[in-house]
């Protein structure tokens, strides 16, 4: 788990090692235990190191093969070892680390050694010998990999501030996204970002990078959103049998470390089915965590009567964090810091006090993250499952959009108004696709493979690594994912969301912990706003900077200024802090 840099000159030219240098320093936080560079000619990368598997030095990255290879990666590939059992007769290893494995595997399968790997993973691998660099994503976009084209030269960081820090790049604020960041409450899928100038690498992409400036990319895993003729006269039963070896799996895969791995623990059904199938392994004294704030508004703000009844059903070694207000409200500028790009979600602060508080334990945490998505588990899924194939846009749209095309007119300034409705266009094209069979196969794959990359996916990403902390996601795990897809959309809506995974819930949990109302991370002090947030909101949305930038109109700003609770979304967030976080975003980073 690391930082990863780089730059790839053409046509001659060489590639600077400044510029790598300056990218690595804005992000030394996702790497602090080591700090690598390579150079050769027209191609530098740079490497953050956070020590996980093969704490020795010959971990180290970038890491060269005497095959003409050069590789820095991020991530973590939890089948490593198997994967060297089955490359040692062939290749000779240097080191324990599965960065090693990567440029083996290569050697031996080429491009499609990516078919062989699981995990999470941000690749950048220089084939000298073809005069190629290839930049790969995992399959679920676990790990981000931002992109910037500049005259004669592509540079390439696990941050869109490291690329900023560079030099060179545009930082206006690109239309098109603001329109997808309005709509989708603050989504931007790839590539685009809410920079004009970024663009980010798609999951589940091979980038082919040629010395002469061209290149080409090549989308290597799409599952299938069908009913597969192995599952054939399936019970629920079965699936249910299914989905528990598979996940049993997945969370054993990411126990593959040389340092302890704890849990996040909300008190939710996802997380305590970890900590359950942990135990089953034989895992004991493991180490849980939890946050929770004040309530606000009639909310409250935390669920530690479920997050303390798992850690006693399991015996963990439980930490329990609460912030009041007080303590809440100075955390906020130090986690649009770390914010890659503006994320208006009410949890991401709390992420972000959450991982500060483990990494004074542990390196390294499971959580439950993409449960929702895959399984079915959000409120604005349930429409769907009774609609047909054709009518999957509209229904997504009146159930998840935050603000309509036209709506938008009345609160965007002209000259931000993108004039077609670009959203619903990108919404049409992805549901239109075949291999889904229903309309909720449909959102369910539009959830899981565009939108959840840049929502859940990002944030946990971004809060955690801003202290070094490495985040694994079983329910992402690819194989659980393919078999998700496969599985009859009916079992996944039922019960209100999340069905086949209640069910299995009731196997493994105590009752109260699955059957009750669904919580989500809970932040009321963002959510009903009141002092100091009303004033942190007005500064911002009235800051010079914002004044000169103009995107909202004033007269629709000072209405929600005057009734901040009363405008929410589909999916209840205030709108209010959803256009604040954005202006506070961009005035913490000096760009748009």
């Amino acid at each position: 788990m690391c930082g990863i840099a780089g730059e790839i000159a053409f046509n001659g030219r060489t590639a600077s090692q400044e510029a790598v240098l300056d990218m690595m320093g804005a992000m030394t936080s996702r790497g602090p235990d080591g700090r690598g560079t390579w150079h050769a000619g027209w191609v530098a990368l740079g490497h953050q190191r956070l020590s996980i598997i093969d704490l020795s030095s010959g971990g180290t990255q970038p890491m060269l093969d005497d095959g003409g290879l050069a590789v820095t990666f991020n991530g973590c590939i939890y089948n490593y070892k198997e994967l060297r059992r089955e490359l040692e007769p062939e290749f000779t290893f240097h080191s324990t680390s599965d960065t090693e494995v990567i440029l083996k595997a290569y050697r031996k399968w080429g491009e499609d050694f990516v078919h062989h790997l699981v995990g999470m993973f941000a690749i950048a691998l220089f084939d000298s010998r073809r005069c190629e660099v290839l930049l790969v994503r995992d399959r679920l976009g676990i790990k981000p990999l931002y992109v910037a084209e500049l005259q004669g030269r592509l540079r390439f960081a696990s941050t869109l501030p490291a690329l900023v820090a560079s030099g060179g790049i545009d930082t206006s604020v690109d239309e098109v996204a603001l329109h997808h960041y309005l709509s989708w409450h603050s989504i931007v899928p790839a590539p685009r970002t809410i920079l004009s100038g970024i663009r980010k690498l798609p999951a589940a992409t091979i980038r082919t990078v040629r010395a002469d400036g061209t290149w080409h990319d090549r989308e290597y895993w799409k599952p299938s959103y069908t009913r597969r003729d192995e599952h054939a006269g399936w019970s629920a039963g079965d699936w249910q049998d299914a989905v528990r070896d598979a996940l049993r799996t997945a969370v054993r895969r990411r126990m593959v470390a040389d340092v302890p791995v704890g849990v996040l623990l909300s008190g939710g059904l996802d997380s305590s089915l970890l900590v359950a199938l942990l135990a089953e392994e034989g895992q004991h004294g493991l180490s849980t965590f939890s946050i929770g704030f004040d309530g606000a508004g009639g909310d409250s703000g935390n669920e530690f009567e479920y997050s303390d009844l798992i850690a006693r059903e399991f015996g963990t070694r439980h930490e329990r964090l609460h912030v009041s207000t007080s303590e809440f409200a100075p955390s906020i500028g130090d986690a649009v810091e770390a914010m890659s790009e503006p994320m208006s979600s009410h949890d991401v602060t709390a992420f972000h006090l959450l991982s500060k508080t483990v990494t004074e334990h542990l390196k390294v945490v499971q959580c439950g993250q993409g449960a929702d998505e895959v399984f079915g588990g959000y409120g604005y899924h349930q429409p769907l499952a009774g609609v047909g194939r054709s009518e999957a846009q509209s229904a997504f749209t009146a159930s998840f959009v935050d603000h309509s095309h036209e709506k938008l007119l009345r609160i965007l300034e002209p000259e931000w108004f993108t004039g077609p409705d670009v959203s619903s266009q990108v919404l049409a094209s992805h549901l239109a696709e075949a291999g889904a069979d229903t309309a909720l196969d449909a959102v369910l794959r539009l959830d899981t493979h565009l939108l959840m990359v840049d929502d859940p996916v990002k944030r946990l990403d971004n809060m955690s690594m801003a202290w070094g902390l490495e985040a694994r996601v079983p329910f992402l795990d690819h194989e659980l994912v393919e078999l998700a897809a496969a599985c009859p959309p009916e079992l996944k809506a039922s019960q209100g969301g999340k069905g086949i995974l209640k069910d299995l819930g009731r196997q493994m949990l105590p009752a109260a912990v699955v059957d009750r109302r669904k919580g989500y991370f809970p932040v009321p002090a963002l959510r009903h706003l009141e002092e100091p947030f009303i004033s942190m909101v007005r500064d911002a949305l009235h800051a010079p900077e914002a004044k000169q930038r103009g995107i909202f109109r004033p007269d629709y700003i000072d209405s929600l200024l005057a009734d901040p609770n009363t405008q929410r979304t589909a999916v209840n967030s205030n709108v209010l802090w959803q256009f604040a976080l954005l202006e506070m975003w961009l005035q913490r980073h000096g760009v748009g």
